[in-house]
């Protein structure tokens, strides 16, 4: 695995980490020498995340709330602070996924939620990042697409939209803060192993991948590093797949998660 050592001592908020793809981004930057601010919704996964990185050696300290709620993203942000100094690396990771519900299904409530913890909530925690960072010269900020950016899945109507605004908000907001020395990428993981699938499910999910296997949070970290050290100091305003393959073909109907079969009836909508 590389080492940056451009990391080392930088002040890095990594949202949606107490488990899953962020709690593997938290523990590799703390690896790196960082100071990591290890947010998640909810307060015993944050403190685990960063109980694990003390127990590593590294330095870190758990900074709870709902990133779609603009008070306790400025709360968590102001521990972060207080104790590190200004984030200097975000990485907006939290996201939600379920319930996953057939447009038929679907009500306003359920469709803002999912909308308003995965892309509101990537603007909240920018917004508050990007003043410090401006002032200081230089930041990185770090969002997480999906594959359903770009390719659609079945009942995902909210999660799907919320990921391709997260990326149009990428890119947008690279031109925006780019004059200040403030990189924005974002990342798209492919499928993704983060609730711990049986045997037969993680072949199911790998099978039609290039690459010959589902991704683990492990292979998102390598290209988070990269974004975030100098070596990618002339990349903005970009996506990067990391997903084996997945999305340089067609998908099979085998990862359908919600096939048409079990759409609503006719005669129930």
């Amino acid at each position: 695995m590389s080492t940056y050592q451009d990391l080392e001592n930088k002040v890095v908020l990594v949202t949606g980490a107490g488990s899953g793809i962020g709690q593997a981004l938290a523990v590799r930057f703390a690896e790196q020498g960082a100071q990591v601010a290890v947010n998640d919704v909810d307060p015993a996964s944050a403190s685990s995340t960063a109980q694990q990185i003390d127990d590593l050696g590294g330095s870190a300290l758990a900074t709870p709330g709902d990133v779609s709620d603009s008070a306790e993203v400025d709360a968590m942000f102001d521990i972060a602070e207080s104790a590190f100094g200004n984030v200097q690396i975000l990485v907006n990771n939290a996201g939600l996924v379920a319930p996953m519900l057939h447009f038929f299904e679907a009500d306003e409530t359920w469709w803002r939620r999912i909308v308003d913890v995965n892309l509101t909530g990537h603007f909240l925690c920018a917004h508050r990042a990007a003043r410090p960072m401006a002032r200081a010269g230089s930041g990185v900020i770090i969002n997480m697409s999906s594959g359903g950016a770009s390719r659609a899945h079945r009942a995902f109507t909210a999660y799907d939209a919320a990921k391709g605004g997260i990326e149009a908000f990428t890119r947008a907001l690279a031109l925006d803060l780019g004059p200040y020395g403030i990189r924005v990428n974002a990342l798209m993981p492919g499928s993704i192993d983060t609730s711990g699938l049986n045997p037969d499910e993680r072949t199911l999910r790998g099978e039609n991948i290039p690459m010959g296997r589902i991704g683990e949070p492990a292979d998102m970290t390598g290209p988070a590093l990269f974004l975030a050290s100098e070596e990618s100091g002339y990349v903005t305003g970009d996506i990067i797949k990391v997903d084996g393959g997945m999305l340089a073909q067609q998908r099979s109907a085998t990862v359908d998660i919600k096939p048409p079969g079990d759409f609503p009836a006719t005669s129930d909508i």
